[in-house]
């Protein structure tokens, strides 16, 4: 993960505000290699706030072995690359403290792939918990709709809640004021 500029991507990187609690890289430059079939893919995206998401601008593909598939040099497959980048993009403050570091969404995924630890998300369904849940279903949301991806059916499956509560609490949480600067186009409507 780059920077537009060539540099690694960090969290200082994330210096343009969407959402209430987010901050975004505003592009970004990943590659992956796929030794199988000897192809190297970099993209290039800038995020394009009238979109509300990361668009791709480039996509470079590469031989990188002798024997490589011809086929997958023909048909790269951005969007996982694209899926894989955001976490890194996607800063956000853990504590109010003044002193607090910003940190990344790919600092926060754990080991199996999850975004939320399973201990944040039980304690954002309980009842009561309305701004502490409107923030996690922002940084999800964020992450899912970033990355051009269905915001509802990450929500249900990092929250362990039916999509039609998902779809409901990010209606919610629109009205209440957070997910400004975020639309997703993907999946079941969610008012926005």
């Amino acid at each position: 993960m780059k920077t537009l500029d060539g540099t690694t991507m960090s969290a200082q990187d994330a210096t343009e505000s969407v959402g209430s609690a987010l901050r975004i890289a505003p592009g970004f430059v990943a590659t992956a290699v796929d030794e199988t079939t000897g192809v190297e893919t970099t993209i290039e995206a800038h995020y394009l706030a009238e979109r509300g998401r990361y668009v791709i601008t480039t996509i470079v593909n590469r031989a990188i072995a002798p024997d490589f598939s011809e086929y997958q040099l023909k048909h790269a497959a951005p969007q996982a690359i694209l899926q894989v980048a955001i976490p890194h993009c996607v800063a956000l403050l853990l504590d109010d403290n003044p002193d607090a570091k910003w940190t990344t969404v790919a600092d926060l995924t754990t080991a199996d792939g999850r975004i939320i630890p399973p201990w944040m998300a039980q304690a954002v369904v309980k009842r009561g918990m309305k701004d502490e849940r409107w923030q996690v279903i922002e940084i999800l949301y964020g992450t899912a709709a970033l990355a051009d991806l269905p915001p509802v059916k990450l929500i249900a499956l990092e929250l362990e809640v039916p999509e039609r509560t998902a779809s409901d609490w990010i209606q919610k949480a629109r009205a209440a004021g957070w997910l400004v600067g975020m639309t997703s186009n993907v999946g079941r409507p969610a008012s926005g």
